[in-house]
């Protein structure tokens, strides 16, 4: 049977879980599989495309897939190194108040896209809030988390 390599085009599900169990990612469609945190952050449901060695997914994953026989499956944890880095609290900055827009309604949990000084854009989470000040979080939400991904070879293409 013939066995995936570097390049080759491949089809895959896959799972992806925190260290808690909770889902964070996934191409099933079944119910139980359904539990994502974050629609923005989950795969469309069906089988995943990918070119090994693209870097069109994570790298581990890409790694571990060659030499995979269709039908194959494999659990890999995924460090922050490998995923969104590690939590850096010292990216965490405050704003007063006055300085967001007038229709924004901070709360804790809400994201914004903030612009720097350079005029880059960024995404951040808002993680506390009071009469004078609102703290903003940069670090991706799943900084320093070690991520646990189940996958399956569904075929070479």
């Amino acid at each position: 049977m013939a066995k995936a390599k570097e390049a080759d085009k491949v089809s895959i599900h896959f799972i992806g879980k925190l260290a808690d169990g909770t889902i964070i990612d996934s191409t099933y469609p079944d119910p139980e599989h359904e539990a994502c945190h974050d629609e923005d952050c989950c795969h469309e449901h069906g089988p995943m495309e990918l070119t090994i060695g693209a870097g069109e997914f994570y790298i581990p994953i890409e790694t571990a897939l060659v030499g995979m026989q269709v039908g194959e499956k494999k659990t890999l944890v995924i460090t922050p190194d490998d995923a969104f880095g590690d939590y850096d609290p010292e990216c965490v900055f405050s704003v007063k108040r006055t300085e967001l827009p007038e229709e924004i309604d901070p709360e804790v949990g809400m994201e914004l896209e903030v612009t720097n000084e350079d005029d880059e854009a960024f995404m951040v989470t808002i993680v506390e809030v009071n009469d004078e000040e609102v703290t903003l979080d940069p670090n991706h939400p799943l900084a320093g988390e070690e991520l646990t991904y189940e996958f399956e070879l569904l075929e070479i293409l």
